[in-house]
């Protein structure tokens, strides 16, 4: 008998049960000691990468209160300028302007300030909360202009 390629008595249809099952097990026992030599690869990649996915996440959420400082700003700043340019308003445009902004944010830092003559302008700033360590200090700054009444 001639001995031919594996592929080729495997389309004869003349492959030999015990010697390929003889073969795979051998494959199996390899690929075995492989896997265990690989257990745990995953979880040090995971823990290599895990200090930039939180780097990550924490100058999003970064971002978003320093867009929300901006906005609680221009809130307060509107409402400033309206009750400064009302003759017939009822308290202080500091107050009102300091009553629109969030207690959480605005016991971090708030200014006021307001000019004009015929329309008045209402400047105030808020201090954007930290989360990421070393960058303290930024100011949310909005204006608004409204006319006098």
């Amino acid at each position: 008998m001639t001995t031919l390629p594996y592929s080729a008595r495997i389309r004869s249809g003349r492959a030999g049960k015990g010697r390929d099952r003889d073969r795979d097990r051998g494959q199996d026992r390899d690929r075995g000691q492989d896997q265990r030599r690989d257990r745990g690869q995953v979880a040090m990649e995971y823990l290599g990468f895990l200090p930039l996915l939180l780097l990550v996440a924490m100058g999003a959420l970064q971002l978003g209160l320093a867009a929300y400082a901006a906005n609680q700003a221009g809130t307060a700043a509107r409402a400033g300028a309206r009750t400064a340019a009302s003759y017939d308003a009822h308290g202080d445009p500091r107050s009102t302007a300091r009553s629109a902004v969030s207690g959480w944010l605005g016991d971090g830092g708030f200014r006021y300030s307001q000019s004009g003559g015929r329309d008045i302008t209402a400047t105030v700033q808020v201090k954007v909360p930290s989360v990421v360590p070393g960058l303290d200090g930024w100011w949310a700054k909005r204006s608004a202009t409204m006319p006098r009444e």
